[in-house]
């Protein structure tokens, strides 16, 4: 397993906590956001699962990867 910590602009809500949860989570990975810091704290399967497919998930949902 791989874990990676991403910034992430546009966050504010718990609305958007779950839609970049949810949208990560769809992927088969782990995220854990923190609205505080901006930033998404996600566990993944290298093999499986791109780190660029997670910030393209996170990016449909409207919020940009730094």
């Amino acid at each position: 397993m791989a874990s990676v910590t991403l910034k992430v602009e546009g966050m504010s809500c718990s609305h958007c906590v779950n839609a970049v949860e949810g949208a990560v989570k769809k992927l088969g990975a782990q995220a854990k956001v923190d609205l505080a810091s901006k930033s998404v704290a996600v566990e993944f399967d290298e093999a499986k699962l791109s780190l660029e497919a997670i910030k393209n998930a996170i990016e449909d949902q409207g919020y940009d990867v730094v």
